[in-house]
């Protein structure tokens, strides 16, 4: 488990951006896979969650995952679900002690949040889809509509310019938006193509916010195959499916 200090500095929450390291899954899901929507056995998922939990300090239940969609939208955290039939969205927050609010990434930007006095917490994944889309804007106008002030962020780990090559259509979907963008590409070394700063997308997106706090693990998905799983890598490769690390945040109960 990963911990940001500006979070870990917030007294009455806990919080993780979770390797893939310390579960019961094996083969490309091995070991600690705790997406529900992969092709790994379930009993095993479940597992993987419960021992999650506990490091959060919560029960298995409360462990809070949503169904993601690369959307800007949102979800309340009032009480425990399903997660094996969760509301759709792509970011959760809560100011109900005891449930712990996550995301799935593979690859993706999880970004976990906090009220500046531990009252409101937030998780958010921001694909660049979510992130172009605005999903960090709604996780905090929603935060800030229960009464958070003074909002911390942290970045967790997720894939770096370096591996990350895109086409030209995608580049002009930023530029397209906003000129500025341009800054978060670069030529890779195919033709026509661009090595993509989703990274530091997000964090300028954060910046725009006015937050209190924003750390950034500064840790890429794709190169660390020890600690993480990574959507990207599994395509190079040609393997079938991936497994999910998580990143939760609660407050204590």
């Amino acid at each position: 488990m990963i911990a940001a200090s500006g979070l870990s500095s917030i007294k009455g929450i806990k919080h993780g951006f979770f390797t893939r390291e310390g579960g019961v899954s094996d083969g490309i899901y091995g070991s600690l896979n705790a997406g529900f929507g992969s092709a790994d056995d379930g009993v095993r998922v479940a597992e993987n969650r419960r021992r999650i939990a506990t490091q959060l300090g919560v029960d298995s239940d409360r462990l809070l995952t949503i169904h993601q969609w690369h959307s800007a939208d949102t979800v309340l955290a009032e009480e425990p679900w399903d997660v094996r039939r969760p509301p759709e969205g792509d970011a959760v927050v809560t100011d109900k002690p005891g449930i712990a609010v996550a995301v799935l990434t593979a690859d993706c930007t999880p970004v976990l949040f906090s009220s500046g006095d531990g009252r409101i917490v937030g998780a958010a994944h921001a694909g660049w889809k979510g992130a172009i889309g605005g999903i960090l804007d709604a996780t905090v106008a929603r935060m800030k509509k229960l009464g958070a002030r003074d909002v911390h962020a942290a970045i967790g780990p997720t894939i770096s310019q370096l591996n990350y090559e895109v086409g030209p259509e995608y580049r002009t979907q930023f530029v397209e938006r906003d000129p500025a963008s341009d800054r978060f590409f670069i030529p890779s070394e195919k033709p026509g193509h661009f090595m993509f700063d989703l990274p530091g997308f997000v964090r300028a997106r954060l910046d725009d916010l006015e937050l209190a706090s924003i750390e950034d693990t500064a840790l890429c998905t794709y190169a660390d195959e020890q600690r993480f799983f990574s959507y990207r890598r599994t395509v190079h490769r040609g393997e079938g499916d991936y497994g999910r690390q998580l990143s939760a945040i609660c407050i204590r109960g």
